[in-house]
């Protein structure tokens, strides 16, 4: 595997797929009480200039299961915050830690910090990609569904960063994917010309959410307005106006398909409270294995530090 987690882009298959089984090995262990210190020792300095829940939560929980120490540092209250270069900022935690995770808002920012440091840097979230949110969709997806292989994947809504980053990883890991998205805001163009070049032609993108979902097995959805777009509420909620996944759009799925949000969900916008409710336990599935997707990756970056 790559010294860095950017973007999902950047890995193989076989990266994805040693993620996620090492991500089955530590939840096996974590659920049966094993306590192995992988990362003692070691210390994950964790730079945040969006807010959050899950992913300070998971991190921070993930590296005490390891044995490890993590760091918070608010982009208000850092050096970043008063207009330190992100190079300096780096080269400076390349001394003190043994691992950087950033969610922030430009992908440049982490591919800087990420140049500048010999230490493995991953991506809590930017714009363009969320990829540690995405590896625990495809781990929930897996235990729900036993494969990936051969699945089909619908998302509804916004091409935004969960857009781009479950296009990359459905293709990766053999799946179908299907995107509806209204005109003007489709994935990234990086993305999109990424699957125009999937050998196995599995991607489609469609204007409306009928024609994406027919025949999928996972119905994946994320809030109309991201952090940041606060002001485009308004106009992004007439844009999305019936971009959402609700009992009608999920009969015309395969048996047996499951839901995923990255919440926070609005309920009433890109899901229904029913549908939301009668897929919570999947849901809340995919909320805990943000702990265990980031724990195999934080293992497997910052324990090959030692090889």
């Amino acid at each position: 595997m790559k010294k860095d987690l950017l973007k999902l882009l950047d890995l193989s298959k076989e990266d994805i797929v040693s993620i996620l089984n090492t991500a089955d090995q530590l939840k096996y262990e974590t659920k049966h009480n094993i306590h192995k210190d992988y990362l003692k020792g070691k210390t994950l300095a964790m730079i945040f200039e969006k807010n959050s829940t899950r992913t300070r939560v998971s991190f921070e929980t993930g590296m005490y299961q390891l044995g490890g120490h993590a760091l918070f540092l608010s982009g208000k209250e850092s050096q970043i915050g008063r207009g330190e270069p992100i190079e300096d900022t780096a080269r400076v935690l390349d001394r003190y830690c043994n691992g950087i995770m950033i969610r922030t808002f430009a992908q440049e920012e982490v591919e800087t910090l990420a140049r500048y440091t010999k230490i493995p840097v991953i991506n809590g979230l930017t714009d363009f990609c969320h990829p540690c949110q995405v590896l625990a969709d495809l781990l929930t997806v897996r235990e729900h569904k036993a494969v990936l292989e051969g699945l089909k994947m619908c998302y509804i809504g916004d091409g935004n960063n969960m857009a781009n980053s479950l296009i990359v990883g459905g293709l990766k890991t053999g799946m179908e994917v299907s995107v509806a998205c209204p005109e003007g805001y489709d994935p990234d163009p990086q993305v999109l010309d990424f699957a125009k070049g999937d050998p196995a032609h599995k991607f489609s993108l469609f204007r409306t959410p009928e024609e994406a979902a027919v025949g999928a097995d996972v119905m994946i959805t994320d809030v109309w307005a991201s952090m940041g777009q606060e002001e485009e509420k308004t106009v992004r909620a007439k844009a999305f106006q019936g971009y959402q996944i609700n009992s009608r759009l999920m009969a015309l799925t395969n048996e047996g398909c499951m839901v995923q949000h990255c919440l926070p969900a609005h309920r009433g916008e890109e899901i229904t409270a029913d549908v939301f409710e009668a897929h919570a336990q999947e849901i809340f599935d995919e909320a805990e294995n943000r702990l265990h997707a980031q724990k195999a990756v934080m293992y497997l970056l910052m324990k090959e530090e030692d090889q």
